[in-house]
C-alpha cells in the first residue's frame, strides 16, 4: 500500500508566493514588503497569481515527499517529471525485498494472482540463489520485476507540483502514480491549501480535457454540475 509523507516544505509558502509577485512591481525590497503584508493580503495576491497563470512566484517554495510502497513501475513514470528532484532505493546497495505491487487488476482475479505471485516468487529466489553464488546484488537485481516495492524521495517546486497534479490525477493516468499524485496533492493541501485548493487533473484546475477522443468523459459531469 502506497504510504506517502510529506518531508519538509519551504516556510510561509504562500507568503513567499505573495512577495514574488510583489517585488516584481514595487521598489521595496522583499523583506519589507513581507512585514508590511497581511496574511489575507498575501493569500489575495497568491490567488491572483494562480488565477492569472503567473506561476513563476511559485517556483520559490518547494515541498519534498517521502514514497514507500511504491513500484518501479511508478518510478519509472514519475521521473519523466523532470524538474524535480529523486533519490530513490539502491538495487545495488540495499537487498531486494519480498514485496511486489500487484495491480488492482490481477489481485482482483484469484487464479491469476496466486500465478502472478508465484511467478514473482522464483524471480526472487533466484536473485538469492545468485547473490549466494557470489554474484553481486548490482547484477542479480536484473532478474528482479518492476513491480518490486521501493521507496524514493521526491523534491518538487510549487509550479511542477500543480503540473504534476494536472496529468497524474487524471482518470487517464495509471492507478498507482494517480493514487501517489493524490496522497501527495492531500499533504500539500494540509500545508498550503491557498496554494492547492484548486489543484488536481485538468479538468478540475482549468476546466477542459486536453485527452480528445480519450476522455474519460468527466468533464461533461463537471459542466453539468
Amino acid at each position: 500500500m502506497i504510504k506517502v509523507k510529506l518531508l519538509s516544505y519551504t516556510p510561509a509558502p504562500v507568503r513567499v508566493v505573495a512577495c514574488a509577485a510583489r517585488i516584481c512591481t514595487s521598489g521595496a525590497g522583499a523583506e519589507a514588503l513581507n512585514e508590511k503584508m497581511t496574511e489575507a493580503q498575501a493569500a489575495k495576491l497568491a490567488r491572483k497569481m494562480l488565477a492569472c497563470g503567473h506561476l513563476s512566484t511559485l517556483e520559490h517554495v518547494s515541498f519534498t515527499f517521502a514514497a514507500e510502497g511504491v513500484s518501479r513501475v511508478l518510478t519509472h513514470q514519475l521521473v519523466r517529471h523532470r524538474i524535480a528532484s529523486y533519490e530513490q532505493q539502491s538495487q545495488r546497495y540495499v537487498r531486494a525485498g519480498a514485496a511486489c505491487v500487484v495491480p488492482p487488476a490481477i489481485a482482483a482475479n484469484e487464479k491469476l494472482r496466486a500465478r502472478y505471485e508465484s511467478l514473482v516468487q522464483t524471480a526472487r529466489d533466484f536473485y538469492e540463489a545468485l547473490t549466494a553464488a557470489g554474484i553481486a546484488k548490482e547484477d542479480a537485481r536484473y532478474i528482479l520485476p518492476h513491480g518490486m516495492e521501493t521507496k524514493i524521495l521526491i523534491t518538487m517546486n510549487g509550479r511542477s507540483l500543480l503540473h504534476f497534479f494536472r496529468l497524474r490525477c487524471c482518470r487517464r493516468a495509471q492507478w498507482e502514480i494517480r493514487a501517489l499524485a493524490a496522497g501527495m496533492l492531500k499533504e500539500a493541501r494540509r500545508v498550503a491549501p491557498v496554494l492547492f485548493e484548486k489543484a488536481g487533473a485538468t479538468c478540475e484546475a482549468e476546466g477542459r480535457c486536453p485527452e480528445g477522443e480519450k476522455t474519460c468523459g468527466k468533464m461533461s459531469t463537471l459542466r453539468s454540475r
